[in-house]
């Protein structure tokens, strides 16, 4: 293995779980709950997407891209998680780096990084004009469950080694 692919391969920091939000209808506002369950047939139960695609059951997007975000559109930075739609938000580390890669939410859940998550037109409507393109670059990343399991605001989150 080359330097470069042991160094993408590894990531000693753990991030944290800060949020979890699911959405009971399309278009309808998030709710923000203290733990869910996360299943490979339904994505995060009770969130209305229903692992239609595979690719996209669960939705991630980092803390400190939200707090970006709600500076530059002076937004209330405990409200910009739910005008954001993604489901999970997490701190202390960079999502983009699992690019290819599985990795762990407390001690069960498993899931790769399948997309990034481009933000949607969506973003005009729910931060106002601008909202598009200052989250550009900051939309977070789009993953498939491998092992489902149970999750909850403050587990850890850390990269599986291969």
């Amino acid at each position: 293995m080359s330097n470069l692919k042991k160094t993408l391969n590894t990531m000693p920091q753990k991030g944290k779980l800060e949020w979890i939000g699911l959405r009971p209808a399309k278009k309808k506002t998030l709710e923000a709950v203290q733990q869910a369950k996360v299943s490979i047939a339904l994505g995060l139960e009770g969130d209305h997407f229903k692992s239609v695609r595979k690719k996209r059951s669960v939705t991630l997007i980092q803390k400190e891209h939200l707090d970006f975000v709600a500076k530059v559109m002076n937004k209330d930075k405990n409200e910009i998680a739910f005008l954001t739609r993604r489901n999970l938000v997490v701190s202390g580390i960079n999502l983009l780096a699992f690019k290819d890669k599985q990795f762990i939410i407390g001690d069960e859940v498993v899931l790769e990084f399948s997309d990034p998550c481009h933000p949607c037109s969506r973003m005009e409507e729910n931060l106002g004009a601008g909202g598009l393109n200052t989250m550009r670059g900051h939309g977070g990343i789009c993953c498939k469950v491998i092992r489902e399991g149970q999750i909850k605001i403050g587990d850890s989150i850390s990269m599986l080694d291969k």
